[in-house]
């Protein structure tokens, strides 16, 4: 018996790996083959069940962390947006009538940002050994498949946190494989979105979308969440869509939480502001 962990440290108590095998070889039985036999943490029906839940969210948040811990990433850009939105060229395949065909269609500007910002945040991250500042996506298509795409267009590793959906959404080609996580719970999910965040950027989008938005930014505006850089992309878009003047002017938000916010329309507008913000010098 190997009496040692794989971190070298001394372990002198049998194996989980090796005991869930033997478990697997004895002889089948009546009691053997009863589900009460199973030993607990190999069995799914007894992880599924309801009571479980607490240690479901517990491994849920360990699994990632452990990963992303393992491949050493260090700080993250975060990019949320709509996955609806098309690759330039490409049909709007989300559209139900022709308003939304024509307005989809003109989103795909936003598909191309997004993927130049990840190339520029990539080529970054390239210079400080992959590290730091690592894009990170919700894995599956539109802005997340432009985010992914871009940092694999300069060979840079790229984080996908896709959710289980009703439609099975597959995570996008781009992401790198042995950073590709999948959730059931959307709460560990987003705080593995801010964990590690060194910037959020937020690409026009849906009901997620607003909800990754306004969590970023009670967040930060409660100081729960350090005052990292929070950058709409479409400012055209963003200012249509909320009114945050009206929540100032209301006063259920204070006039100096509209400083919270950066819009801008460009991927260079947006690193310059992540390079203003932490004093880094461009990239030769």
């Amino acid at each position: 018996m190997n009496a040692k962990r794989t971190n070298e440290v001394w372990d002198p108590l049998a194996d989980s790996k090796q005991d869930k095998l033997r478990a697997e070889r004895q002889p089948r039985t009546p009691q053997s083959t009863s589900p009460s036999y199973r030993l607990a943490y190999a069995d799914e029906e007894f992880l599924c069940r309801e009571e479980l839940r607490p240690v479901r969210l517990q491994l849920e948040l360990l699994k990632s962390e452990m990963i992303l811990s393992e491949a050493g990433i260090r700080s993250t850009v975060v990019m949320f947006g709509g996955a609806r939105i098309p690759e330039p060229g490409k049909a709007p395949w989300a559209a139900r009538n022709e308003t939304q065909a024509k307005n989809l269609t003109a989103a795909g500007k936003y598909y191309e940002e997004a993927r130049a910002f990840a190339r520029l945040c990539s080529t970054h991250s390239l210079a400080m050994d992959g590290k730091e500042f690592v894009v990170v996506t919700g894995g599956g298509p539109g802005v997340m498949e432009a985010g992914n795409r871009g940092a694999h267009d300069v060979g840079a590793a790229s984080i996908g946190l896709n959710v289980v959906l009703p439609h099975e959404q597959a995570p996008n080609q781009y992401v790198t494989p042995e950073l590709s996580l999948n959730f059931h719970y959307f709460a560990i999910r987003k705080m593995h979105f801010l964990m590690r965040a060194r910037a959020i950027t937020i690409f026009p989008g849906g009901f997620g979308t607003m909800d990754e938005l306004f969590e970023s930014l009670t967040l930060i505006q409660t100081g729960r969440m350090e005052h990292v850089p929070l950058i709409l992309f479409g400012s055209k878009f963003w200012n249509s869509i909320v009114d945050f003047q009206a929540l100032a002017d209301f006063g259920t938000i204070s006039p100096g939480d509209l400083d919270l916010i950066n819009f801008v329309d460009t991927a260079q507008e947006a690193w310059s502001i992540i390079e203003d913000h932490y004093g880094i010098a461009p990239v030769a």
